[in-house]
This record gives C-alpha cells, structure tokens and sequence, in this order.
C-alpha cells in the first residue's frame, strides 16, 4: 500500500508545500535531540558542531519522509 503525502496544504487559504508539517517534526525532533547532545557534551568529539546538527536533521528528516513514502 502506497502512503502518498499531499502537495500542498491548505492552510487559511494558503497553501503550503505538503513536506512541511513533517520538516516541522524534524525540526522539533532535532532540536529536542541537540538539547540532550548539548548537555552530554557530545559535541565536544565532533570536527564542526553545526555540521553534526545539519547532518542529524537531514538524517531525521529523510527518515520520515522515507517512511511515509514507503
């Protein structure tokens, strides 16, 4: 069975593009993953802080969109 997410969203007449309610979890996801790392000074072993967060929102947003397009 095929999970098709819409193109747009009708938000107030507005429409917006139908990926943004699942880049706004990733968002939400990210940063609630950064808080944590932060706290355990994870970032401290990694090259470039702000590559290690661009990466693990990419990682958990293409998560999502493969498993609701799957």
């Amino acid at each position: 069975m095929f999970h098709h997410l819409p193109r747009e969203v009708d938000f107030f007449g507005v429409l917006l593009p139908g990926v943004l309610p699942v880049f706004l979890v990733s968002a939400l996801l990210q940063l609630g993953l950064d808080a944590v790392l932060s706290h355990l000074g994870a970032y401290r072993l990694g090259w470039h802080p702000a590559l290690v967060r661009l990466c693990m929102f990419v990682c958990i947003f293409s998560a999502l969109l493969v498993t609701l397009y799957r």
